[in-house]
């Protein structure tokens, strides 16, 4: 399963996109941008023997989040805006 978290300082807002889906890019829900609510929701997502992929973009106050994930023991990218391929424009 792969995991866009959309990281901002009081919350994070969560796409998710499953195999089983064809890769179609689903909503699946705002948390409180804290450790006890982030630890919640990989449990949720990971409850059926998923592996769980992280990808977000790099910010400042953003890297707690990457190293809470890594020691859940989930893959983790955090991707520069400014290293980004555009394509006529458009990420």
């Amino acid at each position: 399963m792969f995991i866009g978290p959309d990281v901002h300082k009081a919350t994070i807002s969560v796409a998710i996109s499953k195999e089983e889906h064809e890769g179609e890019v689903r909503h699946w829900g705002t948390i409180p941008h804290r450790p006890d609510h982030v630890r919640k929701l990989v449990e949720k997502l990971g409850a059926k023997g998923s592996q769980l992929h992280f990808c977000y973009e790099a910010e400042p106050c953003r890297y707690g989040l990457h190293r809470q994930l890594v020691e859940l023991g989930h893959d983790c990218i955090v991707v520069a805006p400014s290293l980004m391929v555009m394509s006529r424009g458009v990420l």
